[in-house]
């Protein structure tokens, strides 16, 4: 990892597994872990579907992105929510002090994996279907993203070991 850029940021679409990989990644390489979305509920004192309920989904990611440009990490992996992506100033912050790697997740595999969608506190505009959500978030993953990671087929073992393997290449 270069020295500069100590950090490790995953992101990715909701139930992809930045978390469970984020977990792993730190233990195995000695970082520190955090997690945007629990960052967000310390700070705002609710839960991320509450927040979205009571301050609608544009509140929510003010919220988001004032959490993560508040974050001032060095060695820790960063699991960030799904919709970071739609704050560019969040991920030019995030993007200066790491590698940003995009686990990417197939739709078919995200639908399967996202059961309640509202439960998880998904960002998701009244006009809008997974799918549609799916394509743009793809797109801005993409366009982020330093390393990609396809999960299509993979343990969370696999995963990891990909994301290992990038890092060092």
């Amino acid at each position: 990892m270069n020295k500069e850029r100590d950090n490790v940021i995953l992101i990715g679409m909701p139930a992809s597994g930045k978390s469970t990989v984020g977990v792993i990644l730190a233990k195995i390489l000695g970082l520190d872990f955090v997690d945007t979305d629990i960052v967000i509920q310390q700070r705002e004192g609710a839960r991320l579907q509450e927040i979205i309920e009571s301050r609608g989904i544009d509140g929510f990611l003010q919220c988001e992105e004032a959490a993560v440009l508040g974050l001032a990490v060095s060695n820790t992996v960063v699991a960030t929510g799904g919709s970071v992506v739609y704050s560019d100033a969040a991920m030019k912050h995030l993007a200066a002090g790491g590698s940003v790697v995009y686990l990417k997740v197939g739709f078919e595999d995200l639908k399967k994996r996202l059961k309640d969608i509202k439960e998880r506190g998904v960002v998701l505009r009244p006009d809008e279907s997974i799918e549609t959500m799916y394509k743009t978030r793809t797109a801005l993953y993409e366009k982020y993203a330093d390393l990609t990671v396809a999960e299509e087929g993979s343990s969370i073992e696999d995963t990891v070991q990909a994301v290992m393997k990038g890092l060092r290449e």
